[in-house]
């Protein structure tokens, strides 16, 4: 019996494939032996301790904090006697895209009763006739965001002009403008 161990052992360590065969049936013979001492020898195949009833994992007398109704859609107050954004929107459109048989000082001066003070002065000095579109050709769509901010997209006759509105006490003003290719 020696004698064999020993033969094992200078042949089957000295190459890879002998070393990775003694692992192999080290492993098994300690699964064996666990299978051996196990207390799962009669129970039935897959999970040991499951519970009958499912988990219950979100109390009922909590709120859920899962989306199960939106939001309500904030609705853009306006002071009485001023103009609605959709109104707004519009009357900047038309002002936007009347750059043509007019100075940039009067393309200038029709933007001006629409817009902030901000925006008036990015626009201060623009060349109207940059601007890539002649006419509306659509209604302004309105997403509100918060009582007094809204986002405005109107068609025109070359993509869509995108109107970012702000209420100034209670008045709605352009405060933002971009103009997207169709």
């Amino acid at each position: 019996m020696r004698r064999v161990a020993q033969l094992v052992a200078r042949g089957l360590l000295r190459s890879r494939v002998g070393v990775a065969l003694v692992l192999a049936v080290v492993v098994l013979g300690i699964v064996g032996v666990a299978k051996v001492f196990s207390d799962s020898a009669g129970a039935e195949p897959g999970l040991t301790g499951a519970p009958e009833q499912p988990i219950v994992s979100v109390s009922a007398t909590i709120a859920d904090d899962g989306l199960a109704s939106p939001e309500p859609t904030p609705s853009p107050k306006t002071s009485p006697g001023t103009a609605v954004p959709a109104s707004v929107a519009k009357a900047f459109g038309r002002a936007w895209v009347n750059h043509r048989d007019v100075t940039a000082e009067e393309w200038y001066a029709g933007l001006l009763p629409h817009c902030t003070e901000t925006l008036a002065e990015k626009l201060a000095g623009v060349d109207p006739a940059g601007v890539p579109a002649d006419r509306l050709t659509g209604e302004p769509v309105l997403i509100p965001y918060a009582d007094q901010i809204v986002d405005a997209t109107i068609r025109v006759d070359s993509g869509l002009l995108r109107l970012r509105l702000t209420a100034v006490d209670g008045r709605w003003l352009v405060d933002g403008i971009d103009w997207e290719r169709a």
